[in-house]
């Protein structure tokens, strides 16, 4: 590394200055969704709708999509950089409990479609797991063993 340089925490990157964008969906995605406007949000963008989860609710990250879409009179977010976004607020959460933050972005509360456990997530499958069932939330698992899901999540959706 040189000198004088350092890599961004967690935080540096939640926190970088930007702005959300409205684009035009791109051509070889419009065949398949359609046309409209797309939000290109911004990692505290998607951290403050996270934020807004409450204990005993889920939600889903085409849920998180869809409300912040909503919000900006998109017809649809950015999935890349949604997905990209939730990681970093979810990296910058536990840094922020390691730093001895006691409130933290509750990003265990995310579910991929179907009710699905993130293995991205800090801590992977387990992390968010023990996270998931401290909230009273039943964990299953598929008959693989590969893949682990939230059971009967969609009583709890709350987007």
């Amino acid at each position: 590394m040189e000198k004088g340089k350092h890599s961004l925490t967690w935080r540096e990157k939640l926190e970088k200055e930007m702005l959300p964008e409205l684009v035009n969906v791109p051509p070889k995605w419009s065949t398949l969704i359609g046309k409209g406007r797309m939000l290109i949000p911004t990692p505290l963008l998607v951290d403050a709708a996270v934020r807004k989860i409450p204990k005993g609710k889920l939600a889903t990250v085409n849920g998180i999509r869809h409300y912040l879409a909503d919000e900006s009179g998109a017809y649809m977010t950015c999935p890349l950089t949604t997905g990209i976004f939730l990681n970093i607020c979810a990296h910058a959460a536990e840094e922020d409990k390691i730093n001895g933050k006691k409130r933290i972005t509750p990003y265990w509360r995310v579910l991929k479609e179907a009710g699905q456990l993130n293995p991205k997530f800090p801590g992977g499958i387990d992390q968010q797991a023990a996270y998931l069932r401290k909230e009273g939330f039943d964990i299953m698992t598929s008959k693989s063993g590969k893949r682990f899901f939230v059971k009967n999540y969609e009583q709890n959706v709350f987007y």
